[in-house]
């Protein structure tokens, strides 16, 4: 079949590339980092400040050896843009606050206390946008982009962003209704897609990653579940209750399950879909029998 025939080039490339995140990570975990507790005798602070860094710059170092490697180009996804960054971070975190500051100001959330800011807020940060950047290296850098040159723009985002939305229903527990887990892989494939385009406008793994990032943090801050997550709610500057039914408030997973949110998510995506359609960034799927090349081509390649 035609729609399959760039998997045997695409599939290979995936695996390499994962092997590569997973062969750097094995090496840091497993070797440098009992190797330097051993030397250095680090204490509980030490070992997690290493840890986060180790896995930070490791996971970029995979994503990099991959690249230069396998696909013998320059990766210039990963060059910092710190004005792109601080733009991505600001819209990110304004996106998702919107609708809260509506929610709670129509009383669909409530404040119940101010706590202040709490110390640990600077740890759970640099755990966010660890996070944050993991995903965008395998989701956007490497599964979207390698799908993109089989398939074109819009069916490697939304197969790309259908796979973000199933790794996150582990997020529920396992105890959500079936309404929720399907409002949940609703949330998370429309932000994937996003996040997609993001990329596509930008073609840089740090603007998507600072707008992924801030947009997790406001939701942190605002004392409210993070993607179906609870641990950090107590570290919030603000203790935040819900006073609406779930198809509001967003339930277990939180404001990103919000009917609001999705709302305002959709408009954002026909937004950004419209915009990069006229830019001529999107890339249509290869002629049958073309060779399928690492990076999206210019020209007759875009719709």
């Amino acid at each position: 079949m035609q729609i399959l025939r760039p998997a045997r080039q695409v599939a290979p490339r995936l695996l390499m590339a994962y092997a590569a995140f997973f062969a750097t990570l094995t090496s840091f975990r497993l070797l440098l980092l009992p190797a330097i507790q051993h030397l250095f005798h680090t204490g509980d602070a030490t070992t997690s400040f290493v840890r986060r860094t180790g896995l930070f710059c490791f996971f970029l170092l995979g994503y990099w050896v991959y690249v230069r490697t396998v696909e013998k180009r320059r990766v210039d996804e990963l060059r910092p843009r710190p004005l792109g960054m601080a733009v991505g971070g600001l819209a990110g975190a304004g996106a998702i606050a919107l609708p809260m500051t509506v929610l709670y100001a129509g009383g669909a959330y409530a404040m119940t206390a101010w706590r202040g800011p709490d110390p640990g807020l600077a740890g759970v940060a640099c755990v966010i946008v660890i996070a944050a950047l993991m995903e965008e290296l395998v989701f956007r850098g490497i599964l979207f982009r390698l799908l993109e040159t089989g398939w074109g723009t819009v069916p490697a985002m939304w197969l790309s962003s259908i796979v973000f939305a199933l790794t996150h229903i582990d997020n529920l527990d396992g105890h959500a209704s079936p309404w929720a887990v399907a409002t949940t892989l609703l949330s998370c494939t429309l932000l994937g897609a996003i996040w997609c385009l993001m990329f596509v406008h930008t073609r840089n793994l740090w603007v998507s990653t600072a707008n992924h990032a801030a947009w997790n943090y406001t939701i942190l801050l605002s004392g409210l579940p993070l993607s179906g997550i609870e641990d950090w709610r107590k570290m919030a500057p603000l203790a935040s209750a819900y006073n609406g039914p779930d198809w509001l408030t967003g339930g277990a997973f939180g404001p990103e399950d919000s009917v609001l949110t999705l709302v305002l998510v959709v408009v954002a995506l026909v937004v950004l879909h419209r915009r990069a359609r006229a830019k001529n960034l999107l890339v249509r799927a290869p002629l049958p029998y073309a060779n399928v090349s690492t990076e999206p081509s210019a020209g007759e390649d875009h719709a």
